[in-house]
Parts: structure tokens; C-alpha cells; sequence
């Protein structure tokens, strides 16, 4: 099945009958797709509060050690987020996404049952995989469906869709730990989440190549010759000062997450909070994050996406902050620091997919949204591994502040760097625009 899949045609069927951009007009799938999201976002949310624990408390690990399941998951799918943006020129949108399902299939089961530690860093190989092409396919897919007009909106209800799987996982994976224990309990919410994803990707969701190429026809750069990977990677990396501006401020942000996920469900029991606690507080910042992204994508479409990416990231360091200096209330200090952290996550998160879209031409956005999301996710890997070799030489307090520093320091250079990506950034964009085959 699998491989059928992947040698599929792309859906001409839009094409020749004309396709219609925009978010009304392609609601019902656009909704389907922020669903398969939630269950995205719910396979990564089973990890957020329990995996550092079980770490901890039953393989009596050190911070490094623990840190390596979020380093092995962030390399993972950061690579896999280049390699799916890549083949996207080979293989439809839809089979990508099924494929990271069915990759993602065994995860819950060995993160439930593993035998030692390597069963769960071989389990975060398999879910950085799954990430990266699920989470790559959704962005994309709903890019192609809305067009240029309500790109903020469209990524801010993504986003919105995933991490409030995060939160929701993150509470519910508290309670379970609290009543039954760390394993197997807690981890099998997520075989529910890759069981449904699956599902409704092979039976319900259509792919959209055919609304790329209907936005691209009619895009005012002409679209020429597609450049070379190494082309995209060297712009979107670091030759356009824009699109470096944006890589580096989404690793950052993405940074300051892998660090918080390792220390600070350590660093708060440490102080005294329940796991109960925990789960709040972890459930929180996503939660946050994932409630205001729609209106913040919608902002970001209203007034520009320079704005709310330089206040988020600033707002971000003020949470991480009051984290590091109010530790002696652990609790009180954890959840205002979260509320702040995805506050700031909300504004920026939508914001920076959505002007690496302006940036780029639709017939290799894709490979530049891969790209984008590569180093923002290594920004995982780096930093777990600040976090845990901070921890290890100083502190786990040191470890929150040194994440502040960087946060601060990356909104900052995003205003230095950054111009304005959004065409039209104080008009109202049309909700719908129909383009007709060639």
C-alpha cells in the first residue's frame, strides 16, 4: 500500500475543473487537516510531562542522559523536515503524510513497554520521523489550500490544532502518571492518536499539489527554473538576511522549548511540585500557545510579520525569567513563567512559517518551508544539550537563565536583520480567490 501510495499522480481532477484558494472555499478539508494536526501534536504531548520523569525515577539517569531522547528527537525530525519539504517534487503531499503515520505507528508501544533507555531514544528516532512528515504535510497542505491572503490565519489555526494536542496530552499524561504510574499507562494515549491520524489520512484527506500549482500560475515573479536543494538551503539558511533572520529566531525558539522540557519537570520536582503539578504547568505553556495562535496569525496578516515575532521572542525571555527568579515558589513561579513562554511561543510561532511563505515562490516553497523547519527544530537538539551540560556544570536554575539570555538576545537580532515579508501588511486580504486551469 505504501509504496503505491508513493508512486501516486497528483490530483488532477482540481485541475481541470479550476480550484479556488481561500479559506471558505476549501473549509471542510482545511478543518480535516487541522484535526489530523491535534493527533499530531497528541503523539509529541505523551512526552512532554512523563518521558524526563521516568528517566529520572526509573532509569536513575543523569540531566545529559535524559536529554538525549529530546536531542535524538529534535536531529531527527529536523533532518526529516529538509528531506520531506525535498521530496515533495516525487511524491504527493498525501503520501508523505501517510507515510509519517505508519512510521510512527510503534512509538507508544515502546515508549510504554521499553526495557531501558535506548528503547526510548530508538522510539524518539522513529517519532522525529513521524513529526517531520505529518506536521511538514499539515503546514503545506493548508498553505496550498487558503493562498496568499490568509496565510497567517491558516497556519495560526495549524498550529493552534497541533499544540493543543500538546497541551491537552500534557494534562491528561499528569493525571494518568498520577494515578497509575509513570509507564504504560500514561504513552498509550498516544497509540489512540497514530491509529486515528492514520486513518483519517489514507481514508479522507485529498491532496493539494494542484492548488500549489494553480497559486504558483498565478504568482507575480515567474516561477523559472527550479533551484537546486543546496541553492534553497544556503538562502533560507543564511545568504538572505530575512530568511536568516527567521531560521535563527525559530531555533531559538524552539531552543528555549527543548531546554524547558528537559529541566524544568526535574528542576520543579526538585522543589517540590507534585507531578500533578508538573502536568499543569507543562500542559499550560502549550496550552497557551496553542489558544492564541489564530489570533495572532490573523494580527500577523493585519499589521506585518516583523512585529510579533520580535515581542514574542522578547516575551518568551521575560517568562523564562520569572521562572529562574521566582524558583523559590516553585509552582506559582513555574506557571507564570508558562503563561508568559506561550504567549510569546503564540505570536511567533505562526508568524515565521508564514514569512518564509512570503519570502519564497510557491513552486519551491516547500523545499524553503523544509529548510526553515530544520533549523528551527535542531533548535530541540541544541537546546536539550545546553540544558543538560548547564545542569550538570552549574545548575538547573542556571540552565533556565542561560535559555533566557539566548531568547532575548535572538528577538533582538531579528529586529536588526528582519524585513517586512508581508506584501500588503495594513490592507485587508481577500478571503477567497479563484483561479481557473490554463
Amino acid at each position: 500500500m505504501l509504496s503505491g501510495l508513493l508512486r501516486g499522480t497528483r490530483d488532477r481532477r482540481a485541475g481541470e475543473q479550476g480550484v479556488r484558494l481561500g479559506l471558505r472555499a476549501n473549509l471542510g478539508q482545511f478543518i480535516l487537516l487541522a484535526v489530523v494536526n491535534f493527533f499530531v501534536g497528541g503523539m509529541v504531548g505523551t512526552e512532554r510531562t512523563v518521558t524526563p520523569l521516568v528517566g529520572a525515577e526509573q532509569f536513575h539517569l543523569g540531566e545529559i542522559a535524559i536529554a538525549a531522547f529530546v536531542v535524538v528527537f529534535g536531529l531527527t525530525k529536523a533532518v526529516t523536515n529538509a528531506l520531506g519539504g525535498a521530496i515533495t517534487r516525487q511524491h504527493t503531499r498525501k503520501a508523505i503524510l501517510v507515510s509519517g503515520w505508519i512510521i510512527g505507528l510503534p512509538v507508544p508501544f515502546m515508549l510504554a513497554w521499553g526495557p531501558s533507555w535506548a528503547w526510548v531514544i530508538a522510539a524518539n528516532v522513529l517519532l522525529g520521523v513521524n513529526q517531520g512528515l505529518t506536521w511538514s504535510m499539515t503546514v503545506n497542505m493548508k498553505i496550498d489550500l487558503v493562498g496568499p491572503g490568509r496565510r497567517g490565519v491558516a497556519l495560526g489555526i495549524n498550529e493552534t490544532a497541533g499544540y493543543l494536542g500538546v497541551a491537552v496530552t500534557a494534562l491528561a499524561t499528569g493525571y494518568l502518571a498520577a494515578g497509575f504510574g509513570l509507564r504504560p499507562a500514561p504513552e498509550l494515549l498516544g497509540a489512540g492518536y497514530a491509529a486515528a491520524g492514520l486513518a483519517l489520512s489514507v481514508l479522507a484527506v485529498r491532496d493539494t499539489a494542484a492548488w500549489a500549482a494553480a497559486e504558483a500560475r498565478q504568482h507575480p515573479r515567474p516561477a523559472g527554473p527550479h533551484p537546486p536543494f543546496r541553492e534553497i538551503f544556503l538562502r533560507v539558511s543564511w545568504a538572505d538576511r530575512t530568511l536568516a533572520a527567521v531560521s535563527q529566531a525559530g531555533l531559538v525558539n524552539n531552543l528555549n522549548d527543548g531546554l524547558v522540557w528537559v529541566v524544568l519537570p526535574v528542576l520543579l520536582v526538585d522543589h517540590g511540585v507534585s507531578v500533578t503539578g508538573v502536568g499543569y504547568i507543562k500542559a499550560l505553556y502549550p496550552f497557551m500557545w496553542a489558544a492564541g495562535m489564530i489570533a495572532t496569525g490573523h494580527l500577523a496578516d493585519r499589521i506585518g510579520r516583523k512585529p510579533p515575532i520580535v515581542a514574542g521572542m522578547l516575551i518568551q525571555a521575560a517568562g523564562l525569567a520569572v521562572i529562574t527568579a521566582g524558583i523559590s515558589r516553585a509552582l506559582a513561579a513555574g506557571l507564570t513563567g508558562a503563561f508568559l513562554l506561550g504567549a510569546g511561543t503564540s505570536l511567533v510561532y505562526p508568524t515565521l512559517l508564514a514569512a518564509v511563505s512570503d519570502a519564497t515562490h510557491p513552486g519551491w516553497r516547500a523545499a524553503a518551508l523544509g529548510i526553515y523547519r530544520f533549523w528551527r527544530d535542531a533548535g530541540y537538539a541544541i537546546g536539550a544539550l545546553i540544558g543538560g551540560i548547564t545542569a550538570v556544570l552549574a545548575s538547573l536554575d542556571a540552565a533556565i537563565l542561560v535559555a533566557t539570555i539566548l531568547t532575548a538576545a535572538s528577538g533582538l537580532l531579528a529586529w536588526a536583520l528582519m524585513a517586512e515579508t508581508h506584501p500588503r501588511p495594513h490592507a485587508r486580504q481577500p478571503d477567497l480567490i479563484k483561479l481557473t486551469s490554463e
